[in-house]
């Protein structure tokens, strides 16, 4: 499959999913976006001490945390970000779920779990470059896709 066919299929997915199955893969898949070793590579000097102290709760608390209390959350990390751009790929990877997954609490639109979809295989990308024809050519990617399919329709195996 090549990149565009992985992105209908996985909106696709989402679109026909129920939503126990569409909240299950948003809980882990948020999970997956905001895991500490994401957060390992910032420098010290890209937030303030108020926005890393947010984000680091809002990471650990994800799944308990209130869209309300998430909107505070986010108020205070972008409020605290210090640079202008090169912000880490780990950091923009994290906000960016923490974002999509506060719109999806708030909303309950299913698009916000498509972007935290497509955040997860380009999460994937960073780590084997996938190539853009044969984009599950990778195992590490095939497994993605795969984890978002299992997830998204179980009933598919």
């Amino acid at each position: 499959m090549n990149y565009s066919e992985v992105e209908a299929d996985i909106l696709q997915l989402i679109v026909g999913a129920t939503e126990a199955d569409v909240r299950a893969f948003g809980e882990e898949t948020v999970t997956r976006l905001v895991r500490p070793e994401l957060l390992s590579g910032a420098a010290d000097d890209e937030l303030s001490a108020d926005a890393h102290a947010a984000l680091t709760t809002a990471c650990a608390d994800v799944l308990t945390i209130s869209a309300a209390e998430l909107h505070d959350k986010l108020a205070t990390i972008y409020d605290g970000i210090l640079v202008d751009d090169d912000l880490d790929t780990g950091l923009l990877t994290a906000i960016s779920a923490l974002a999509h997954w506060h719109s999806y609490l708030e909303q309950n639109r299913r698009g916000e779990l498509y972007e935290l979809a497509i955040r997860s295989v380009e999460d994937v990308d960073q780590e084997v470059s996938a190539d853009l024809g044969d984009f599950l050519a990778t195992p590490e990617m095939a497994a993605e896709y795969a984890r978002i399919r299992r997830l998204l329709d179980p009933g598919a195996e």
